[in-house]
């Protein structure tokens, strides 16, 4: 079974892209813990919070890994955590470093931000989406994860299912 992460900038067609996908190869996904923990808490949040969303982020992984057979598809992850951190607190929690080198992802579909912003409750970036898909995609190079990047207004889970085809 293989781990793969749906992860990108807000407003790039991740989740639509992660259940579009498990749909298409009859596997399960794990939707984007951090939307359900805010819905559930209220969109003001603390550092903290972040941690927690982390924490339960790998709980449903590992719960949901149980019933994958070739793929878990995953809406956002890890680097993901990390960036948010960064952006927004000027660092991140060692726990999450350290679960990046002990839990990896086994490849990840970058989406980049060349679809059109849609306006949410919970987003807080729409003019800094280019800069957010440069942070991911260097946090990607520096981690060594194997990856592509998934573009286009037009055929996404089709350019997606070709990738994965391959691996």
């Amino acid at each position: 079974m293989k781990k793969i992460a749906v992860i990108g900038p807000e407003s790039t067609g991740k989740s639509t892209l992660t259940k579009d996908l498990a749909h298409y190869f009859n596997e399960p996904f794990v939707a984007e813990y951090g939307r359900t923990y805010l819905e559930e808490n209220g969109s003001f949040y603390v550092e903290s919070d972040l941690l927690n969303i982390s924490k339960g982020m790998l709980e449903i992984e590992q719960t949901q890994a149980k019933n994958a057979n070739r793929f878990l598809f995953c809406d956002t992850d890890l680097i993901m955590m990390k960036v948010w951190y960064e952006v927004k607190y000027g660092t991140c929690h060692p726990w999450v470093l350290g679960q990046l080198r002990s839990n990896p992802y086994d490849f990840h579909l970058l989406c980049a931000p060349d679809l059109p912003w849609e306006a949410d409750p919970l987003r807080e970036n729409p003019t800094t989406r280019v800069e957010l898909f440069e942070h991911y995609q260097n946090e990607l190079i520096d981690y060594q994860c194997a990856y592509s990047v998934i573009s286009g207004t037009n055929d996404r889970l089709q350019k997606a299912i070709e990738v994965l085809e391959k691996i």
